[in-house]
């Protein structure tokens, strides 16, 4: 049985031209987590949206969550009793949530970012000029996290204005995942 990918976005949704959009098309066992609101977010009611979705899943689930949706991944991983269906996360261009110089304001509520291991495998991707997070912070937050760090260059914040499309490398880099989820 192919996993659930439980498709997560950060501040503002993900829009038509995201990579999370296209893997929404591309694939058939892909769900999108919704919230109330994407402009002002809020960790608990995004806590709470997280937690209905995955208990609305009967199947093993992996994360694939974007900047902000990486921290909601987060809190709720260390917060609440994880899911054994969750078998995995893609953790893409983490916001570094604990920065005013890298973050917004209206993120600050999802400081601090948590740091402990992960209970499920994962993979930190991470870009070398990314805007919301540097690249050692990036490293510090994979190595806490018990994630393996996958650095692709200059990408930006690895989202539509980084021009990745569908984001192949992307759904190489899940693959990998895949395989480490099912060990």
């Amino acid at each position: 049985m192919e996993p659930t990918l439980l498709i997560i976005p950060g501040l503002g949704g993900s829009g038509e031209e995201h990579w999370q959009s296209y893997w929404l098309a591309a694939f058939p066992q892909a769900r999108k987590l919704v919230q109330d609101n994407w402009q002002e977010p809020r960790l608990d009611q995004w806590l709470q949206r997280l937690q209905e979705a995955l208990l609305a899943i009967d199947s093993p689930t992996l994360l694939v969550a974007h900047s902000l949706g990486v921290s909601l991944v987060l809190h709720w991983a260390v917060s609440a009793h994880p899911d054994a269906r969750v078998k995995g996360a893609l953790l893409v261009a983490p916001a570094d949530v604990d920065s005013p110089g890298h973050t917004p304001e209206v993120t600050r509520n999802f400081a601090p970012m948590p740091v402990e291991k992960l209970p499920f495998p994962s993979i930190v991707v991470a870009s070398e000029n990314d805007p919301y997070v540097s690249l050692p912070r990036a490293k510090y937050f994979a190595q806490a996290w018990g994630s393996e760090l996958v650095n692709v260059g200059r990408k930006g914040h690895i989202n539509a204005q980084s021009n990745v499309g569908p984001w192949e490398e992307g759904m190489i880099i899940l693959q990998t995942l895949l395989q480490k989820s099912t060990k």
